[in-house]
């Protein structure tokens, strides 16, 4: 058994892990008032990059030789976190920041059907259970049909699609697979595509605020990276892995005192129906691990 101290700290690094996505994203959005989807994206990516190649340069794994039966998870993987990001920077450039990462919280849930179906892993009737409960919840926040109704909401479900399939894929990657080079790949391709789309939507002049907040997008997004990967290293994932949903929290916070965006009580009550939901599932898993 790992010791308390250890699994408190993987929850405290987990947490700041947490606020650095959430950061990330709160950067994210306030840029969108200056600039657009294509023109960020490659922005921050030139900084992500620079900043991912470092590390990978500091830890030697700059270059590394992929084995064939890698090439094709890994670029399963790269198309998923490309387009994850797209659809979800898509809603979130267009709706309240804590409805976003609402939705996206569902993505465990979509995970453990996934790997049901495709991988052939075991899942029990409770955990099929609580993922029908989990989207019940994701519909609530989506209201589809509703005044409330958002259409860009169905940028944030197919974002969970897309991530989902790099979740998948990102499992099926051999061990001997560095993150920080997998990291590094994905930084350099989705940097390459928001160049290419700026040639479509055109350049706009760009502020210092703008370039600015852009950096620091990356630099939040690094430190998301960083302890979200010293969290599962140092305590139990059973422990550790329910503190991603407070990410929830810090995101409602940002809305609020950035924005002005408060959440109303179907926000709410979805977002904590997806979250209850999501960590029954963490629960089942460990459950069954424990009795394999």
């Amino acid at each position: 058994m790992t010791p308390l101290s250890d699994n408190l700290r993987g929850a405290l690094f987990m947490t700041v892990s947490m606020i650095g996505f959430a950061l990330n994203d709160a950067a994210m959005k306030l840029v969108s008032d200056d600039l657009d989807l294509m023109q960020s994206i490659f922005i921050r990516g030139m900084f992500a990059t620079l900043f991912v190649g470092l590390l990978a340069h500091y830890k030697g794994v700059l270059r590394v030789r992929t084995e064939r039966p890698d090439q094709k998870k890994l670029g399963l993987r790269i198309f998923g976190e490309i387009g994850g990001t797209f659809c979800f920077l898509t809603a979130l450039f267009n709706m309240p920041i804590a409805n976003a990462t609402a939705i996206l919280q569902a993505l465990p849930l979509a995970i453990t059907l996934a790997a049901a179906v495709f991988l052939r892993e075991a899942v029990g009737w409770r955990r099929y259970l609580a993922s029908a409960i989990g989207f019940c919840g994701v519909l609530i926040i989506v209201r589809p049909g509703s005044d409330g109704f958002n259409e860009y909401a169905l940028f944030a479900l197919a974002a969970i699609f897309f991530l989902t399939i790099r979740d998948l894929s990102t499992r099926q990657l051999s061990r001997t697979m560095p993150s920080l080079f997998v990291s590094l790949l994905t930084s350099i391709s989705i940097m390459i595509l928001g160049g290419l789309g700026t040639l479509v939507t055109g350049w706009q002049p760009v502020g210092a605020m703008s370039v600015s907040l852009l950096a620091l997008s990356a630099c939040f997004l690094l430190l998301g990276y960083i302890f979200g990967v010293m969290a599962m290293r140092i305590g139990d994932i059973g422990f550790v892995s329910p503190f991603r949903y407070t990410i929830l929290l810090w995101a409602i916070l940002a809305g609020i005192i950035l924005f002005g965006e408060i959440p109303d009580v179907w926000t709410l009550l979805g977002g904590m129906i997806v979250i209850g939901t999501g960590l029954f599932t963490l629960y089942r898993e460990r459950r069954t691990r424990l009795h394999q």
